[in-house]
């Protein structure tokens, strides 16, 4: 089946404009679902406020050239201040945007820092940051409700490939890099470098926490997915199984399930506690072995998403083609055409998927799907329980199988 567009956020191009440098690296929503921001590439970052955007899908059909909307949103809100009137933000961030993280500050989760009365920034329980990751090395944190630069983070060596938040509002942020290291930034403790996370041998491509933020992912070059205990600063094990660079990993909602997307041509679904892959989405019939892993450029996989309610997934490869996979089935159950797509993610709610590609991004709806009681317990259960504890379980073997994800 073919998936329904939603709309499209096209950059403004010039007569001459290069093609290069304006590639869309990275898109992401806002936790709470109230800003959608992307690279348009040439050093700038567009915010926009997501319900407006979706409205004005409405209003226009689909094709929306991202420079149209500003107008009429700083009109709407002139009076940037006010936090409950969210508006549009144009940021120059000075270098090619690598990748992009929202953040959102929770009162309860204190940071690790001693001395907090001596912050220059006070995070209040509605802060929304949005943290961008720049060719140079650098990291320059945002306030999204302003606009307004807030930290400049500068220990990386080389591009700054992905950042993730953790998701308990702790402002815990990791940053991956080419030069090879994680870094781990207390953004409460005005961005102190709290930990470097070193394992890879080469470029780390993307991390990502589990749900409870207890576990990151880190994948890179050279097959790599490490595993990494986030209250020890320890890696749990390495993850082996794929024949080429890996470049994007995610959690399932509910931590029980980790996508990896290679340039094998593969996304596989791993159980994260044991390490065994459940799952294998391919993108190349047949599938390449193993020693000609890296022929196959015209199917490499660039991206990978989990959607909220669990059951599937959106890939996106170079085979000019978006996928959507239930978890539970062999081939995909929509698809959509897509040329030089970079990057994916779903909304927070899960209705839609956002596709980067050369300074645009493209929408499409997911399969909507009402989720089986069944599954819904096991998600539940799963966000509590590791898969040692479902093991131990005294309940039918059947049953243990079903909430490991064995069949």
């Amino acid at each position: 089946a073919r998936s329904r567009t939603v709309g499209e956020l096209l950059a403004p191009t010039a007569p001459f404009d290069k093609k290069c440098g304006r590639e869309n690296w990275t898109v992401a929503f806002a936790p709470d679902g109230s800003y959608f921001a992307w690279s348009q590439g040439h050093r700038i970052v567009k915010l926009v406020p997501w319900s407006q955007c979706l409205s004005n899908f409405l209003l226009h059909g689909t094709k929306n050239v991202a420079n149209s909307i500003s107008t009429r949103l700083s009109r709407q809100n002139s009076d940037s201040g006010q936090k409950n009137k969210p508006c549009e933000h144009i940021i120059d961030c000075g270098d090619i945007v690598w990748s992009l993280a929202f953040g959102s500050s929770v009162p309860e989760k204190q940071s690790r820092c001693v001395n907090i009365e001596w912050h220059r920034f006070k995070f209040g329980q509605d802060q929304l940051l949005l943290a961008t990751g720049l060719n140079n090395g650098r990291i320059k944190i945002w306030d999204v409700y302003t606009g307004k630069l807030l930290l400049n983070l500068m220990d990386h060596t080389e591009v700054v490939r992905d950042l993730t938040f953790a998701p308990d509002g702790s402002l815990i942020l990791v940053s991956a890099s080419r030069d090879k290291t994680l870094r781990v930034w207390d953004l409460k403790d005005d961005g102190n470098m709290m930990k470097v996370l070193r394992g890879h041998q080469n470029w780390v491509y993307g991390c990502a926490f589990s749900p409870d933020s207890s576990i990151l992912c880190s994948v890179g070059a050279s097959k790599a997915i490490f595993l990494w205990d986030m209250d020890k600063y320890s890696m749990i094990r390495k993850l082996e199984g794929h024949h080429n660079d890996v470049v994007a990993c995610e959690f399932s909602p509910d931590g029980a399930l980790l996508a990896t997307a290679s340039y094998d041509t593969r996304v596989y679904v791993w159980d994260p506690y044991i390490g065994v892959i459940l799952m294998e989405f391919g993108h190349l019939f047949p599938p390449p072995t193993p020693i000609f892993a890296g022929g196959a450029n015209d199917r490499w996989v660039r991206s990978v998403s989990f959607s909220h309610d669990g059951l599937h997934i959106a890939s996106l490869a170079d085979d000019k083609m978006v996928r959507f996979w239930r978890i539970d089935e062999e081939y995909p159950v929509q698809v959509a055409p897509l040329n030089n797509g970079l990057c994916c993610t779903f909304s927070t709610d899960g209705s839609v998927l956002a596709a980067g590609q050369d300074g645009s991004v493209y929408f499409w709806a997911t399969p909507r799907q009402v989720s089986s009681l069944q599954h819904l317990c096991r998600m539940a259960i799963r966000r509590v329980m590791p898969t040692s504890q479902v093991k131990n379980l005294p309940i039918p073997s059947k049953v243990v199988e079903f909430l490991c994800y064995q069949i």
